[in-house]
């Protein structure tokens, strides 16, 4: 299916993006913890249940045991009941493409460690245990990103990285660069071969049939930070949302600004917004 625009989910969001987010790109949408990024990211992703046939994936990074809510939300927001994927356990290889296999759409990766991952949160000895998790972790993300997209979903939703001063000593970040380039902007059949190593041989013809078109899929970045420590991930992103507040008289309001939309028409007004128990609702302007 090829689309100019993927709808947020949020009608007035759409409106200032022009018409949704381009197929392909990289979106980061930033804000304090409880502004209403999680919100948000569950829309964008049931949204898929109408456009796609299926509905996004959710992938939980957090790792110090505070729950960003996912299941609350997508029950009480979207009516829908997340399938949640066994971080402690690798895809395998075997019957991994049979259509009653279920790899999930939510999974959270660090499964609850309450520990940070940032160098300078932890001595070396736990640094080198991190890196060896990591490495663990790749694995499994892998075959949950490729088991949604053989299956039809066409949105990616990040959540749960947690604020640092230097990006390149955050493990998360790490994780999220091998996600974003090496599973999410890579050819299907190369996503394959990372999976399967030395049994891609057998599955190479099941691959081909499980083709998905990686330009077709939309990233949404769920990040807790100041704007300042973004440089990395925002030379990647087509799209920046920066969610706060603002005074208005004698009281706050949430609203959104549309700090960039690469190649696209899109609104430069500050948005209020409000969150409901229908989800986050963006004022059409």
């Amino acid at each position: 299916m090829n689309r100019t625009r993927i709808s947020s989910g949020i009608p007035g969001l759409d409106t200032a993006l022009g018409g949704g987010f381009l197929p392909g790109t990289l979106a980061v949408v930033v804000g304090s913890t409880g502004i209403g990024k999680t919100q948000l990211g569950i829309q964008f992703a049931n949204q898929g249940k109408a456009d796609d046939g299926r509905p996004g994936i959710l992938f939980d990074m957090s790792s110090r045991g505070d729950s960003q809510n996912h299941d609350d939300y997508a029950s009480r927001i979207c009516g829908w009941k997340l399938r949640r994927a066994d971080p402690k356990v690798v895809a395998q290889a075997e019957g991994f493409f049979d259509a009653a296999r279920d790899p999930g759409d939510y999974l959270h990766v660090f499964d609850y460690s309450g520990r940070r991952v940032t160098r300078d949160n932890v001595d070396e000895q736990d640094w080198r245990d991190w890196q060896a998790e990591l490495t663990r972790k790749l694995g499994t993300a892998v075959g949950f990103f490729y088991g949604g997209f053989i299956r039809g979903a066409r949105r990616a939703v990040v959540d749960g990285i947690e604020p640092v001063d230097r990006p390149n000593d955050s493990i998360q970040i790490e994780l999220f660069d091998y996600v974003y380039h090496q599973i999410l902007r890579k050819d299907p059949a190369w996503v394959a071969r990372d999976f399967f190593r030395e049994r891609y041989r057998e599955n190479e013809a099941a691959v081909a049939r499980h083709f998905y078109d990686p330009a077709q899929i939309v990233c949404l970045l769920l990040y807790t930070s100041h704007e300042t420590t973004l440089e990395g991930l925002l030379s990647n992103a087509n799209t920046i949302l920066v969610m706060g507040k603002i005074r208005d008289g004698m009281r706050f309001r949430r609203a959104l600004f549309v700090a960039k939309h690469r190649g696209s028409a899109c609104s430069d007004e500050i948005i209020p917004y409000t969150i409901d128990d229908a989800g986050l609702q963006v004022e059409n302007r």
